[in-house]
């Protein structure tokens, strides 16, 4: 008898109100094997969850980032939160200094409070 997985997380990205899908843009910026490394990663935490460091960790007030090494040898974040029981990937952006910019965190909680109001 084998055990039960758990179950696939839906996955979204954030759509602005005029439709533009600014996760996925990022994303189409990369290089092929970056963005593939960051799908992986992704896809991990969709059929992991919960899963905690040292891939996902939490930003606090229910935003989390998924955390890629890249084939680069630059650090991607995706910031994320949970809507619906769907994960919402809110927010991308190559890390340049140990501390999450706070710029980049004000962006994602604008985009999360968008998704749940």
């Amino acid at each position: 008898m084998s055990k039960a997985s758990p179950p696939e997380v839906p996955v979204r990205f954030y759509r602005s109100e005029t439709g533009k899908e600014p996760v996925r843009e990022w994303l189409r910026g990369l290089s092929s094997e970056d963005r593939r490394a960051i799908g992986l990663d992704l896809m991990r935490v969709q059929f992991g969850w919960p899963i905690g460091m040292p891939l996902v960790r939490s930003l606090k007030d229910g935003l989390w980032e998924v955390r890629s090494s890249l084939p680069s040898q630059r650090i991607a974040r995706l910031v994320l939160c949970f809507h619906d029981n769907t994960l919402v990937v809110l927010h991308g952006f190559i890390k340049k200094t140990q501390k999450t910019p706070a710029d980049d965190l004000s962006l994602a909680r604008r985009r999360m409070t968008e998704v749940t109001r």
